[in-house]
């Protein structure tokens, strides 16, 4: 699987912690930024994000901002996108089994690594369970 990644300053050292956990695994993470803790704006990265989803140049992507907010109200805002903010695995699996989320957003001031770790495998492991959630995306999709 194919997996972009995205963050801003606040969400920068999570990020790094995520990609080397995911490369672990054995997934092919491509990072489209930002590469310091210098303080950038954090929709340039959930923009460029969404697009290589649409363009199809990832199956699924990660945006981490300081608390994962801006980057999820950012992502939201593209109609093939269905961003995620999670904080637990629940939510998280969730996501993925009723709403097909095709973005998780975390908060890098939010989660400690261990935690932001189970809950992106969780998210990642999760399937869509399709049936009367699939009627309910379609309205918004």
């Amino acid at each position: 699987m194919k997996i972009g990644i995205g963050s801003d300053h606040g969400g920068f050292a999570l990020k790094k912690n995520i990609i080397l956990y995911l490369n672990q695994k054995g997934y092919e993470v491509i990072d489209v930024g930002n590469h310091s803790e210098e303080s950038v704006d954090y929709p340039d990265f959930a923009d460029k994000l969404c697009l290589a989803i649409g363009a199809g140049d990832f199956e699924c992507g990660i945006l981490i901002c300081g608390t994962g907010i801006g980057m999820s109200m950012v992502a939201n805002r593209h109609r093939h996108i269905r961003a995620a903010l999670c904080y637990e695995s629940f939510g998280a699996r969730m996501s993925r089994e009723h709403n097909n989320a095709n973005v998780l957003c975390l908060g890098g001031r939010m989660l400690g690594a261990e935690l932001a770790r189970d809950i992106v495998q969780t998210w990642l492991n999760a399937d869509f369970a399709g049936g009367r959630h699939q009627s309910r995306i379609a309205r918004f999709c």
